[in-house]
């Protein structure tokens, strides 16, 4: 089985290119990134697949370079489209940039693909739980996306994009939550890294609002070990919720409480309301939960230095 990842070279694609690369019905996998982020920790460190990264391909392109992508899926069988603009949830700037990538960026994708009907079994898109905007009740796969954010919109018009390739290949519609946690890649502008690397290098975290808005997290091991299940064919193809639960802002900073006794919290703003975001996780990709504090834990015996 060959796999392409758009955007192997990011947060969550580093971790799925370790453990399709150490899957044995794996024999090759091409990561298609244009490193725009300056994410090159992929090639760095210990091996990814423990001495056989021969299996491991890194094509430097971008995704709306039309050219280029078709070249790549070239004897492909699964792609996983990560490839993206990404932005906080509720983030509203940007829009021409979140557009081009998520949205047309995606289009370009749908177009290679239309043209090799049959030779691409599967395709797996990471979307976000971004597409129900704001909620009041719990938001589950049968809600109606309402977009409330230039990210959010961008990231529906992609998933209406992949959607018209079902009757073609196995589809796996992928909303994802906030991911967090170690990797060689990690991006400290996901929020609970950021309160984390605050919280041990200066003891004190800042809260915008009253901290009771909430959000959808998945840890990035537990969201690259449910798309691997994917692309190796162990769940059958639809729509998925990919989180592990539903969190406020105030229960992340009690959760760094009991690491950091000491830790300061500065509020902001707080007379200004922040939306707020539950999403009902998928039983299909339910699993024990460690508690939060003792992932924090492990996630800061990283750090170098206190």
């Amino acid at each position: 089985m060959r796999v392409l990842i758009t955007g192997g070279a990011g947060y969550l694609g580093t971790e799925l290119v370790r453990a399709l690369a150490r899957a044995p019905e794996v024999d090759e996998v091409v990561v298609y990134d244009n490193l725009s982020r300056r994410n090159y920790n992929l090639m760095l460190g210990p091996p990814l697949s423990e001495g056989r990264d021969t299996r491991i391909r890194l094509v430097v392109a971008d995704v709306l370079d039309t050219r280029r992508l078709r070249a790549a899926l070239d004897g492909v069988d699964v792609v996983i489209h990560l490839a993206a603009r990404v932005t906080t949830p509720f983030a509203e700037g940007d829009f021409h940039a979140l557009e081009q990538v998520n949205h047309w960026g995606t289009a370009e994708l749908s177009y290679a693909l239309e043209e090799r009907r049959g030779s691409v079994r599967r395709l797996i898109h990471l979307s976000s739980t971004a597409v129900y905007g704001q909620s009041e009740g719990e938001a589950t796969l049968d809600t109606a996306p309402t977009p409330a954010t230039a990210y959010g919109i961008s990231k529906l018009r992609g998933e209406r994009m992949v959607e018209r390739l079902g009757s073609d290949l196995d589809l796996f519609l992928v909303r994802c939550g906030n991911i967090y946690g170690y990797s060689r890649s990690l991006r400290f502008d996901a929020v609970i890294n950021r309160f984390l690397l605050d919280a041990h290098l200066g003891r004190r975290i800042t809260v915008e609002g009253s901290g009771e808005q909430r959000r959808a997290f998945v840890h990035v091991d537990r969201a690259a070990a449910a798309i691997s299940r994917m692309a190796l064919g162990e769940l059958e193809p639809g729509r998925f919720h990919l989180l592990d639960r539903n969190l406020s802002v105030l229960e992340i900073r009690d959760a760094l409480l009991q690491l950091y006794p000491d830790l300061e919290s500065l509020y902001i703003a707080q007379d200004l309301p922040r939306r707020s975001l539950i999403v009902a996780p998928d039983p299909r990709l339910a699993g024990p939960l460690p508690p939060l504090a003792e992932e924090l834990a492990a996630f800061r015996t990283h750090f170098s230095f206190d």
